[in-house]
């Protein structure tokens, strides 16, 4: 079983409320716009850290991390891209490999907005945990925990930080 902190968007900010989640986890993974790498290296400190970059990220994010991310965790097939879109609306450079090959968890990032939906069509569960970071027009900063058991997806959270200002 293990415990995953999810969150996106943290556009170069990281603080003591993300961290005291991050602590409470088996693994964090970021779904992209990480903004400065120092972010990265926080929270690597703390947990194994799982990561794509996003439209915001430079070079040298680009360098350490996948524009996509396909892996299992337990028994999940997983797959984390920035901007992923959402079902029935995926981005159009995806839609051939989820065709295909689609995980049981797809999650992605970009929009700032917390969104989970099952997708009928591909049989699998979308995940978006909003942005914990300071930037961008969301007005609360969130990110989502749950737990991969076996091939079961689980005892999903949202966690709302304070409001962004």
């Amino acid at each position: 079983m293990k415990k995953i902190l999810l969150l996106s968007d943290t556009h170069s900010y990281i603080d003591d409320s993300i961290l005291k989640y991050v602590q409470q986890a088996d693994e964090v993974w970021h779904a992209g716009d990480i903004g400065d790498l120092k972010v990265m290296d926080t929270l690597k400190k703390y947990k194994p850290l799982r990561a794509v970059y996003g439209n915001i990220d430079d070079a040298q994010a680009r360098l350490e991390f996948p524009l996509h991310n396909r892996f299992m965790c337990e028994e999940v097939a997983v797959w984390i891209t920035h901007i992923g879109g959402y079902p029935g609306k995926y981005n159009p450079n995806i839609k051939t490999e989820m065709t295909a090959n689609p995980p049981q968890l797809f999650i992605c990032g970009h929009s700032h907005i917390l969104k989970v939906m099952f997708d009928k069509k591909h049989n699998l569960l979308h995940m978006n945990p909003g942005a914990c970071g300071k930037s961008g027009f969301h007005q609360v900063r969130t990110m989502l925990r749950f737990l991969i058991d076996g091939d079961k997806i689980k005892d999903l959270e949202i966690i709302e930080l304070e409001k962004r200002v």
